[in-house]
């Protein structure tokens, strides 16, 4: 198990250093970092010993796990996993029908047999090992490799690494790179295979609020779920069957029900996805001015044609529920970070920033010829950006995307496993056919036609310098597309999954429409894959040592030293705590029980169940009651450093015991991706008293309550 991190006595030392004291609160820390953080965790109360909090085979890092997109933890030894309602969304989506909605009407198992499958996306990723391979990956690489070589010969040594971790094939292993290649870590993870629903809210408690409250605050929902881990009888990973027993986990978090008030110290530990600290004033002009609007346009535009082609529907609305609610997720906080650029000029920050860092680099750096290749290659990968972001919309199909995928998995397997392109190695065919299969749950052909027409309409608006050179030519009219989705078999799951294992003469010589149009498209897609691989080599040789330069540079101002997220493991600490959004107004930290009755009304979202409208009426509060507030509390916040990923987070206090669950931020919060400004970043979190009230007076999930381990608060 892991324990300690030794570097190659090659590798630059100063990564690991944090100089002075870190910024409050600032910091999405690498597990091993934090034993130099113990002035900070002791500065704000944390008693746990940052050293235990360092090793991953300990309580409580032991505890807490991916599921591969969303952050959870073991809550008893017996693999039951609580995370966010909207993380166990797709699990809850699967098994609702119009007559059995489990979105509306939540479900509860009050026996193991009565958990129902999770389905083949759902997994569980159990964090043991985490060692630097920085040297293995970046050592002798030739000075003289063009950006596809270098590209080409890093994929290959990541590859080589992997597949020496997953010789055990209980385990899923990969290795990200940190400090934007600087450092990479090769990360072993223990892969449940079989995950099954155990409890959800309805989504009136769930997702109380939904997109009209996401990212708002004061912020009333109930946002979490329960999950479990299932394994075979020899207690290894299986495929999802009967025999299976649930996963006894090595440890677990004890649930603390004694509650948190203002200014009392939190940690956070889970996966956040990405964070962008670290981009140069261009890259943020870029995404502020040309990528994000573009991306909120498009998403805008897809949801009101989802909207439009599912109307008085229901089955096709639940079928599209959670596509829906993923994308009206990334369309907010799009949004969000252009209110927030509009709010705070970051560009004009980070101007003023890379000056001060070019002067020190002027005088302590190896010569101005980093920089200039630097700015070179961001520019070309900008560039590029555009040409893909308009073949996506010239291909945004469901139907048309699993043709391209099962197309390029027979072009793969063409060559040597070691060979082929990450994602369609063999470690990769049961994902491509879960989520083949996964697309009968979220898909309509007509829903998924009347998306695609819309789409390239929009493709027929960009500027033709942006679109991918000899693409137009190949594309479907939007008006003529009735006679693909009427003749392809591509919409049959079993139809669909029968094209994996066939070669590429099957795929041209096949007459499906969708088949054909994707072999149509190949030279197009190849050709935008292959000018990527060049950008991104020449990025790999030229941000690695503007981050070393940028690092070495923070350091002798004493600022901290942290990665960007990569959905890697990491904590995170900070104080409950309010905050001014603007002048005259406070905020927070607690919300309760009292503002979901003073919100609701005969509308979704800010419908209500009746049985918790009694409860809180005739004040059925008991010992989740908090002494300050007199009542339940509901949600609370911290100024933790979080984004997303951290979805599900367990939030735990001064001693590492569960006290709530991250989910959301607050709308003035979405920039910290780019810039984290300490006045006004908070983290959303559910408090654990609301969520243990809710299973206790409304949805009587007793058998959980027996099951997790509960300190209550002392009477």
């Amino acid at each position: 198990m892991f324990k300690s991190i030794v570097l190659p006595a090659t590798f630059p030392v100063l990564l690991l250093g944090v100089a002075g004291h870190a910024m409050a609160d600032e910091g999405q820390w690498q597990p091993h970092q934090l034993p130099q953080l113990k002035s900070e965790l002791k500065r704000i109360g944390i008693t746990m010993p940052a050293e235990k909090l360092a090793d991953l085979s300990k309580h409580p890092m032991s505890a807490i796990v991916s599921l591969g997109g969303c952050s959870a933890s073991f809550v008893s030894p017996d693999g039951l996993v609580v995370t966010n309602h909207h993380c166990g969304y797709g699990a809850i989506q699967r098994n609702s029908t119009p007559e059995k909605n489990y979105i509306v009407d939540g479900f509860l198992a009050k026996t193991r047999a009565e958990e129902l499958p999770g389905g083949p996306n759902t997994l569980v990723y159990v964090t043991e090992k985490v060692e630097n391979v920085t040297d293995r990956v970046l050592k002798d690489l030739g000075a003289n490799l063009t950006g596809r070589q270098r590209n080409e010969a890093i994929s290959s040594r990541v590859k080589a690494l992997i597949a020496e971790c997953e010789s055990d094939k209980a385990y899923r292993c990969s290795v990200p790179a940190f400090h934007r290649g600087l450092e990479y870590y090769r990360i072993k993870q223990l892969m449940i295979r079989d995950v099954r629903l155990v409890y959800a809210p309805s989504d009136k408690i769930g997702n109380f609020g939904g997109d009209i409250d996401n990212y708002e605050w004061p912020r009333q929902t109930g946002d979490y779920s329960f999950l479990r881990a299932y394994v075979g009888p020899d207690g290894r990973p299986a495929d999802p069957s009967p025999n299976n027993v649930p996963y006894k986990s090595k440890d677990y978090l004890v649930v603390s029900a004694e509650g948190l008030k203002n200014g009392d110290p939190i940690l956070l530990a889970g996966y956040p996805g990405r964070t962008s600290r670290y981009k140069l004033p261009s890259e943020i002009r870029f995404a502020r001015d040309t990528d994000f609007p573009a991306k909120a346009a498009t998403i805008t535009a897809d949801l009101a044609v989802i909207a439009e082609a599912t109307k008085g529907n229901p089955a096709w609305d639940v079928r599209y529920a959670s596509v829906a609610k993923s994308l009206n997720n990334v369309l907010k906080k799009t949004q969000g970070l252009m209110d927030g650029f509009a709010r705070k000029d970051v560009a004009a920050i980070k101007d003023v920033q890379d000056a001060e860092f070019r002067a020190w680099y002027a005088k302590n750096g190896s010569g101005p010829q980093l920089l200039a290749d630097l700015d070179a290659v961001i520019a070309a990968d900008m560039a590029l950006s555009r040409e893909e972001a308009a073949y996506a919309e010239a291909s945004h199909s469901d139907l048309l995307k699993s043709a391209r995928t099962l197309y390029r998995l027979a072009q793969e397997r063409q060559k040597p496993d070691a060979e082929r392109e990450a994602g369609y190695q063999e470690r990769d065919l049961s994902f491509i056919k879960a989520r083949l299969t996964r697309l009968e749950q979220s898909f309509v052909p007509g829903v998924d036609q009347a998306r695609y027409a819309a789409a390239l309409n929009r493709y027929a608006k960009i500027d033709p310098k942006l679109r991918p050179q000899g693409l137009d030519a190949l594309l479907p009219a939007a008006n003529s597309l009735g006679s693909l989705y009427q003749s392809t078999e591509l919409a049959d799951t079993n139809k669909r999954l029968a094209w994996i294992g066939k070669d590429v003469d099957a795929f041209r010589a096949s007459k499906d429409p969708f088949i054909v149009l994707a072999v149509r498209l190949n030279e197009v897609a190849t050709n935008l894959d292959e000018r990527r691989k060049e950008v991104d080599g020449n990025l790999d040789r030229t941000i690695p040592q503007y981050m070393a330069a940028v690092i070495a540079y923070k350091k002798s101002q004493g600022k901290p030293v942290y990665p960007d997220a990569n959905s890697t493991l990491r904590v995170t600490f900070g104080t409950v705590a309010p905050y001014t959004p603007r002048d005259g107004l406070v905020k927070g930290p607690f919300t309760t029980v009292e503002g979901i009755v003073e919100k609701a009304t005969d509308k979704d979202p800010f419908l209500v169940p009746a049985a918790l409208t009694e409860a809180v009426k005739a004040k059925r509060y008991g010992v989740f009651k908090d002494p300050v507030l007199n009542t339940v509390p509901v949600n609370f916040l911290s100024s933790a450093d979080t984004t997303g990923g951290n979805s599900g987070s367990a939030v735990m206090n001064k001693r590492g015991e569960l006290v709530g669950l991250n989910f959301d931020s607050t709308y003035e919060s979405i920039t910290k991706d780019w810039y984290f400004d300490t006045a006004i970043t908070r983290a959303i979190h559910v408090d654990i008293r609301y969520m243990l009230w809710v299973m206790k007076e409304v949805d009587h999930a007793d058998n959980l309550l027996k099951e997790m381990t509960i300190k209550y608060p002392k009477k």
